[in-house]
């Protein structure tokens, strides 16, 4: 008798998207092993051996790159890997592989100091935006239009005072068309992508950005493929600007929302991710025999 797949799903709490993961796994007959992030201890001597495929869905980011760098160091097949993870949830590592990749991306300068930071987007030209190299959702994202702007702003971060605060990710402001493109890729496909409206220069969906579909062109998917490999490949969210220049790459998403998307594009995205999980899980499980 073969033994089910064992899935286990890493998880703060049941979202919309980790509800509707569980029941595509639960269509498919798997074992599902439910792992909360608040609960679990991680003994790094004693690996983990009930599991063949882990898919990680942390909302902290902490928790989800520490919780993979063990996993894999254990052997445990997770999706999306601590590569992917720690260069996702990092934007200077974002922008660092995707240019060494060659995928055009918006220009970003990093500055240690209000003075270089102050220099950087003078010579980069107003406006500017500034963002927390690590962060989500688009918050504390600020546009700044001006050096009294800067200054400011600057201050607060050296007077917050925190790691994350220490250094300036300066990147140039792209005046794209009132809208942004997110597409979602899992494995070696561009399975679908939105485009996300907004009056506001801020477009994502959870500061009220308007979702609809955006038709996946050759040239998207090729742009997306290449993306998606810099930072290690897997299963990942890409977003994109319109620009004078072409499609500019602006982040890639390793923890993917898409609960406004699945109307939108009518893919199953769902679905999608866990047919990739349980290829995952299988190939892991099958080299796992092979070896014994």
């Amino acid at each position: 008798m073969v033994t089910p797949l064992r899935v286990g799903i890493l998880m703060s709490r049941v979202r919309v998207e980790e509800k509707l993961l569980l029941e595509q796994l639960e269509k498919r007959g798997v074992e599902i092993i439910r792992i909360d992030d608040r609960q679990i201890k991680l003994d790094v001597h004693q690996p983990w051996s009930h599991v063949d495929v882990v898919l990680e869905r942390a909302i902290n980011h902490l928790r989800a790159v520490y919780a993979l760098r063990i996993l894999n160091d254990w052997g445990v097949a997770t999706v999306n890997t601590y590569e992917v993870a720690n260069n996702c949830g990092d934007k200077l590592l974002t922008s660092s592989a995707l240019i060494r990749a060659g995928v055009p991306s918006p220009r970003v300068v990093m500055a240690f100091t209000p003075e270089s930071a102050t220099e950087a987007m003078e010579e980069m030209g107003f406006p500017v935006v500034m963002k927390p190299a690590v962060g989500s959702w688009g918050r504390l994202l600020a546009k700044i239009n001006d050096l009294d702007a800067a200054e400011a702003i600057l201050e607060h971060k050296v007077t917050l005072g925190s790691f994350h605060h220490g250094a300036f990710y300066i990147q140039e402001y792209v005046n794209k068309p009132g809208r942004d493109i997110r597409a979602f890729v899992v494995g070696d496909e561009t399975i679908c992508a939105i485009y996300r409206d907004s009056p506001h220069w801020i477009t994502n969906t959870a500061r009220g950005g308007v979702a609809t579909n955006c038709p996946v062109t050759p040239e998207l998917n090729d742009l997306c493929i290449r993306s998606a490999k810099a930072v290690g490949g897997g299963v990942v969210a890409i977003d994109l600007f319109e620009s004078e220049r072409g499609l500019l790459v602006n982040e890639v998403n390793y923890t993917m929302e898409f609960r406004n998307s699945i109307d939108t594009t009518g893919v199953n995205i769902p679905a999608r991710v866990v047919d990739y999980v349980i290829e995952t899980g299988e190939s892991a499980r099958a080299n796992r025999e092979a070896a014994a």
